[in-house]
Protein backbone atom coordinates (compact mmCIF):
# COMPACT_ATOMS: atom_id res chain seq x y z
CA UNK A 1 0.00 0.00 0.00
CA UNK A 2 1.41 2.98 -0.77
CA UNK A 3 2.00 6.45 1.29
CA UNK A 4 -1.18 8.20 0.35
CA UNK A 5 -3.66 4.90 -0.80
CA UNK A 6 -6.61 4.23 1.96
CA UNK A 7 -8.06 0.99 2.45
CA UNK A 8 -10.30 -0.07 0.93
CA UNK A 9 -12.70 -0.41 3.98
CA UNK A 10 -12.03 3.45 4.94
CA UNK A 11 -12.70 4.45 1.45
CA UNK A 12 -15.94 2.91 1.19
CA UNK A 13 -16.96 3.82 4.69
CA UNK A 14 -16.40 7.53 3.95
CA UNK A 15 -18.28 7.04 0.33
CA UNK A 16 -21.42 5.56 2.65
CA UNK A 17 -21.16 8.47 5.70
CA UNK A 18 -20.49 11.18 2.36
CA UNK A 19 -24.03 9.76 0.87
CA UNK A 20 -26.28 9.48 3.61
CA UNK A 21 -24.84 13.22 4.45
CA UNK A 22 -26.07 14.21 1.16
CA UNK A 23 -29.03 12.09 1.02
CA UNK A 24 -29.99 13.41 4.82
CA UNK A 25 -29.56 17.38 3.12
CA UNK A 26 -31.77 16.11 0.38
CA UNK A 27 -34.42 14.94 2.92
CA UNK A 28 -34.31 18.04 4.61
CA UNK A 29 -34.66 20.25 2.12
CA UNK A 30 -37.69 18.58 0.73
CA UNK A 31 -38.91 19.10 4.29
CA UNK A 32 -38.22 22.65 4.32
CA UNK A 33 -39.87 23.31 0.78
CA UNK A 34 -43.23 22.15 1.36
CA UNK A 35 -46.62 23.09 -0.32
CA UNK A 36 -50.32 22.95 1.14
CA UNK A 37 -52.68 22.73 -1.38
CA UNK A 38 -55.93 24.24 -0.77
CA UNK A 39 -59.29 24.62 -2.81
CA UNK A 40 -61.94 26.61 -1.67
CA UNK A 41 -65.78 27.83 -2.22
CA UNK A 42 -66.96 23.79 -3.22
CA UNK A 43 -68.69 22.11 -4.35
CA UNK A 44 -68.97 24.03 -7.35
CA UNK A 45 -68.47 23.35 -11.46
CA UNK A 46 -64.56 22.36 -11.24
CA UNK A 47 -65.03 20.56 -7.86
CA UNK A 48 -65.10 17.24 -10.13
CA UNK A 49 -61.57 17.60 -12.10
CA UNK A 50 -59.75 18.83 -8.64
CA UNK A 51 -60.87 15.74 -7.12
CA UNK A 52 -59.60 13.55 -10.17
CA UNK A 53 -57.03 15.16 -10.17
CA UNK A 54 -55.96 15.07 -6.94
CA UNK A 55 -56.55 11.22 -6.73
CA UNK A 56 -54.78 10.64 -9.89
CA UNK A 57 -51.82 12.47 -8.86
CA UNK A 58 -51.66 10.81 -4.79
CA UNK A 59 -51.29 14.03 -3.16
CA UNK A 60 -52.88 15.75 -0.15
CA UNK A 61 -55.22 18.36 -0.43
CA UNK A 62 -57.52 20.66 1.77
CA UNK A 63 -61.01 21.51 0.53
CA UNK A 64 -62.58 23.90 1.92
CA UNK A 65 -66.44 23.60 1.34
CA UNK A 66 -69.22 26.40 1.57
CA UNK A 67 -72.56 24.66 3.70
CA UNK A 68 -74.46 26.33 1.16
CA UNK A 69 -73.07 25.25 -1.91
CA UNK A 70 -73.22 21.72 -0.55
CA UNK A 71 -77.15 21.95 -0.64
CA UNK A 72 -77.50 24.04 -3.88
CA UNK A 73 -74.85 23.03 -6.43
CA UNK A 74 -75.95 19.89 -8.58
CA UNK A 75 -74.28 16.78 -7.26
CA UNK A 76 -73.17 18.97 -4.17
CA UNK A 77 -73.66 16.04 -1.53
CA UNK A 78 -72.25 13.44 -3.86
CA UNK A 79 -69.03 16.08 -4.81
CA UNK A 80 -68.91 16.12 -0.94
CA UNK A 81 -68.79 12.64 -0.29
CA UNK A 82 -66.71 11.76 -2.77
CA UNK A 83 -63.90 14.61 -0.95
CA UNK A 84 -65.03 12.38 1.83
CA UNK A 85 -63.75 9.51 0.46
CA UNK A 86 -60.28 9.91 -1.08
CA UNK A 87 -58.16 9.79 2.08
CA UNK A 88 -55.39 12.25 1.49
CA UNK A 89 -58.21 15.02 1.22
CA UNK A 90 -58.85 16.98 4.37
CA UNK A 91 -61.95 18.29 4.17
CA UNK A 92 -62.76 21.52 5.92
CA UNK A 93 -65.18 24.55 6.66
CA UNK A 94 -65.53 27.64 4.72
CA UNK A 95 -68.63 28.76 6.46
CA UNK A 96 -72.37 28.24 5.72
CA UNK A 97 -72.66 31.35 3.28
CA UNK A 98 -70.09 32.62 2.60
CA UNK A 99 -70.55 35.76 4.41
CA UNK A 100 -73.40 36.33 1.29
CA UNK A 101 -69.70 38.09 0.05
CA UNK A 102 -70.52 41.07 1.64
CA UNK A 103 -67.59 40.59 4.62
CA UNK A 104 -68.03 43.28 6.83
CA UNK A 105 -71.82 43.40 7.01
CA UNK A 106 -70.90 39.76 7.95
CA UNK A 107 -68.63 40.03 10.17
CA UNK A 108 -70.18 42.63 11.87
CA UNK A 109 -72.47 40.38 14.33
CA UNK A 110 -69.93 38.01 16.22
CA UNK A 111 -72.67 35.69 17.34
CA UNK A 112 -74.11 35.24 13.35
CA UNK A 113 -70.60 34.21 12.66
CA UNK A 114 -69.86 31.48 14.82
CA UNK A 115 -73.63 30.39 14.31
CA UNK A 116 -72.85 30.20 10.57
CA UNK A 117 -69.72 27.98 11.15
CA UNK A 118 -71.32 25.79 13.65
CA UNK A 119 -74.19 25.25 10.82
CA UNK A 120 -72.10 24.41 7.81
CA UNK A 121 -70.19 22.26 10.17
CA UNK A 122 -74.03 19.89 10.41
CA UNK A 123 -73.75 20.29 6.44
CA UNK A 124 -71.02 18.94 6.09
CA UNK A 125 -70.98 16.53 8.16
CA UNK A 126 -67.52 17.87 10.81
CA UNK A 127 -67.43 17.88 14.22
CA UNK A 128 -64.52 19.50 16.20
CA UNK A 129 -61.83 19.70 15.94
CA UNK A 130 -62.61 20.64 12.73
CA UNK A 131 -59.75 22.09 9.99
CA UNK A 132 -61.72 25.83 9.11
CA UNK A 133 -60.83 29.15 6.47
CA UNK A 134 -62.86 32.11 7.13
CA UNK A 135 -64.40 33.98 4.08
CA UNK A 136 -62.87 36.93 2.87
CA UNK A 137 -60.23 36.37 5.76
CA UNK A 138 -56.63 35.33 5.62
CA UNK A 139 -56.22 34.78 9.58
CA UNK A 140 -54.80 32.08 11.66
CA UNK A 141 -55.99 31.01 14.20
CA UNK A 142 -53.59 27.20 15.41
CA UNK A 143 -51.75 25.85 18.41
CA UNK A 144 -48.79 28.25 18.87
CA UNK A 145 -50.05 30.03 15.46
CA UNK A 146 -52.03 33.41 15.74
CA UNK A 147 -51.83 35.96 12.67
CA UNK A 148 -54.22 39.01 11.30
CA UNK A 149 -54.96 39.75 8.15
CA UNK A 150 -52.85 42.43 6.97
CA UNK A 151 -55.53 43.62 4.22
CA UNK A 152 -58.04 45.23 6.44
CA UNK A 153 -57.73 48.00 8.19
CA UNK A 154 -56.69 48.63 11.60
CA UNK A 155 -60.58 49.92 12.26
CA UNK A 156 -61.37 46.80 10.96
CA UNK A 157 -59.37 44.64 12.49
CA UNK A 158 -60.56 46.60 15.88
CA UNK A 159 -64.45 45.37 15.10
CA UNK A 160 -63.67 41.39 14.06
CA UNK A 161 -60.56 40.57 15.90
CA UNK A 162 -63.22 39.15 18.81
CA UNK A 163 -65.00 37.21 15.90
CA UNK A 164 -61.46 35.28 15.04
CA UNK A 165 -61.25 34.59 18.58
CA UNK A 166 -64.48 32.91 19.38
CA UNK A 167 -64.77 30.85 16.20
CA UNK A 168 -61.51 29.35 17.15
CA UNK A 169 -63.18 29.30 20.90
CA UNK A 170 -66.21 27.63 19.23
CA UNK A 171 -63.82 24.33 18.11
CA UNK A 172 -61.98 25.45 14.89
CA UNK A 173 -58.74 25.39 13.59
CA UNK A 174 -58.62 28.23 11.09
CA UNK A 175 -55.85 28.67 8.19
CA UNK A 176 -55.42 31.37 6.26
CA UNK A 177 -52.59 31.31 3.32
CA UNK A 178 -49.04 32.44 2.18
CA UNK A 179 -49.89 32.72 -1.36
CA UNK A 180 -52.78 32.77 -4.19
CA UNK A 181 -53.39 31.74 -7.43
CA UNK A 182 -55.45 34.43 -8.37
CA UNK A 183 -58.41 34.00 -10.88
CA UNK A 184 -60.80 36.99 -12.26
CA UNK A 185 -64.43 37.53 -12.04
CA UNK A 186 -65.22 34.22 -14.11
CA UNK A 187 -63.36 31.75 -12.41
CA UNK A 188 -60.76 31.73 -15.20
CA UNK A 189 -56.86 31.15 -13.99
CA UNK A 190 -54.92 34.68 -14.52
CA UNK A 191 -51.26 33.71 -13.92
CA UNK A 192 -50.34 30.62 -16.90
CA UNK A 193 -48.88 27.48 -14.72
CA UNK A 194 -45.53 28.51 -15.74
CA UNK A 195 -45.90 32.09 -14.40
CA UNK A 196 -47.03 30.84 -11.33
CA UNK A 197 -44.51 27.96 -10.51
CA UNK A 198 -41.83 30.82 -11.04
CA UNK A 199 -43.64 33.09 -8.41
CA UNK A 200 -43.18 29.68 -6.20
CA UNK A 201 -39.74 29.32 -6.92
CA UNK A 202 -38.99 33.44 -6.07
CA UNK A 203 -41.36 32.76 -2.90
CA UNK A 204 -39.24 30.10 -1.81
CA UNK A 205 -35.92 32.24 -1.91
CA UNK A 206 -37.25 34.90 0.76
CA UNK A 207 -39.34 32.03 2.35
CA UNK A 208 -41.27 34.70 4.38
CA UNK A 209 -44.24 32.65 5.09
CA UNK A 210 -46.23 32.25 8.24
CA UNK A 211 -44.02 28.95 8.48
CA UNK A 212 -40.77 28.47 7.11
CA UNK A 213 -40.40 26.57 4.31
CA UNK A 214 -44.19 25.82 4.71
CA UNK A 215 -46.44 27.64 1.84
CA UNK A 216 -50.02 27.40 1.93
CA UNK A 217 -51.50 27.72 -1.47
CA UNK A 218 -54.66 29.26 -2.34
CA UNK A 219 -56.88 28.44 -5.51
CA UNK A 220 -60.76 28.24 -5.79
CA UNK A 221 -62.28 25.30 -7.48
CA UNK A 222 -64.00 27.33 -10.16
CA UNK A 223 -60.60 27.61 -11.15
CA UNK A 224 -60.80 24.03 -12.21
CA UNK A 225 -63.41 23.69 -14.61
CA UNK A 226 -63.76 22.16 -18.18
CA UNK A 227 -63.61 25.74 -19.57
CA UNK A 228 -60.55 26.73 -18.35
CA UNK A 229 -58.58 23.11 -19.32
CA UNK A 230 -58.93 22.80 -15.66
CA UNK A 231 -57.86 19.31 -15.29
CA UNK A 232 -54.81 19.90 -17.25
CA UNK A 233 -53.63 22.97 -15.46
CA UNK A 234 -54.41 21.50 -12.07
CA UNK A 235 -52.04 18.30 -12.88
CA UNK A 236 -49.65 20.40 -14.56
CA UNK A 237 -48.68 22.65 -11.34
CA UNK A 238 -48.64 19.54 -9.35
CA UNK A 239 -46.18 17.63 -11.73
CA UNK A 240 -43.86 21.05 -12.51
CA UNK A 241 -44.05 21.00 -8.32
CA UNK A 242 -42.73 17.68 -7.73
CA UNK A 243 -40.04 17.87 -10.86
CA UNK A 244 -38.91 20.95 -8.94
CA UNK A 245 -38.00 18.97 -5.35
CA UNK A 246 -41.18 20.38 -3.92
CA UNK A 247 -43.37 18.28 -1.15
CA UNK A 248 -46.97 18.36 -0.31
CA UNK A 249 -47.99 18.34 2.93
CA UNK A 250 -51.39 17.34 4.95
CA UNK A 251 -52.97 20.62 6.25
CA UNK A 252 -53.66 18.62 9.87
CA UNK A 253 -50.04 17.94 10.24
CA UNK A 254 -49.01 22.08 9.21
CA UNK A 255 -48.93 23.52 12.99
CA UNK A 256 -47.15 20.31 14.21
Amino acid sequence: MGRYDFPRNIFQTLLAATFLVFASSAEALATDRTIYLTFDDGPLPGTENVLSVLKQENVPAAMFMVGLHVETSPRGRELLAQAKALPLVTLGNHSYTHANNRYRVFYSNTRAVVSDMLHANQVLGLSPIVNARLPGRDVFRLPHIATEDLSINVAEWQREWLDYELVSEAGFYLYGWDFEWIHSNDGKPVQSVDTLVSEIDHLFRYNKFVRPGKMILLMHDEMFQDQFNGREKLAALIDALKQRGYAFGDIGSYHQ
